[in-house]
């Protein structure tokens, strides 16, 4: 079983070539985010790897949900459920310019990259618990994956 993350060039690339097929006219299949939102929503859960935007705390409970969705993530390399609530402050519900958002999605993911390349992303998530470059790059992976079906690329 294939397991893509962002760290594999070619899941990279994968992910940019499908952002790019995204149009101003593309209509999710699930979902109250127009594809502008969606899009800046995926660049502010970037911004969490870069340390650009902190989550706020979490009690033990939802915590411990959070590492072990993390853990069966990684077990049966499963996607993200449709419709799953996420923190208040990665919530788009806003309108936005669709170019600039693209366009700053894109940017974000370079700078991930090239986070990633330098071994410097944290090592803690305020939901996933503690962090390995392989958990980024695996979750980010699934993120963007989950959020480009909704909008059918």
């Amino acid at each position: 079983m294939v397991r893509k993350s962002l760290n594999n060039p070619i899941y990279y690339q994968e992910i940019i070539e499908r952002i790019s097929l995204l149009s101003e006219n593309s209509h999710g299949k699930w979902g109250r985010m127009n594809v502008c939102q969606m899009l800046k929503h995926c660049d502010l859960v970037l911004q969490v790897a870069l340390e650009k935007v902190e989550l706020p705390r979490i009690n033990v409970t939802f915590k411990t949900i959070g590492i072990f969705t993390k853990i069966e993530m990684h077990i049966f390399n499963n996607g993200i459920p449709r419709n799953m609530p996420t923190f208040r402050k990665l919530i788009v519900n806003f309108e936005c310019d669709f170019d600039v958002s693209k366009a700053n999605l894109l940017k974000t993911l370079e700078e991930f990259r090239e986070l990633c390349e330098k071994n410097r992303l944290p090592d803690r998530h305020r939901l996933f618990g503690k962090m390995t470059e392989k958990d980024w790059t695996f979750l980010e992976y699934k993120h963007l994956d989950h959020h480009l079906k909704q909008f059918n690329v």
